[in-house]
């Protein structure tokens, strides 16, 4: 048996709502996709960089090769 290969972390272009980011890191955390995006939507009414962070991991995450 072996152990399973670990998925890098990627924006997903299959599942995407804007750039792929929530869903590119719901699939390499093993986390539901929807479940990430209503997390980051929630978490926007508090204070924070969240927005800024987003577009930056949309900016440094490369894009998957799937299509």
């Amino acid at each position: 048996m072996t152990a399973p290969v670990p998925r890098r972390l990627t924006r997903d272009s299959r599942h995407k709502v804007i750039a792929g980011v929530c869903a590119g890191i719901a699939r390499r955390y093993g986390l539901s996709r929807n479940g990430l995006r209503l997390a980051f939507v929630v978490s926007c009414v508090l204070p924070g960089p969240q927005f800024v962070a987003y577009l930056l991991l949309w900016v440094i995450m490369p894009a998957d090769d799937r299509f």
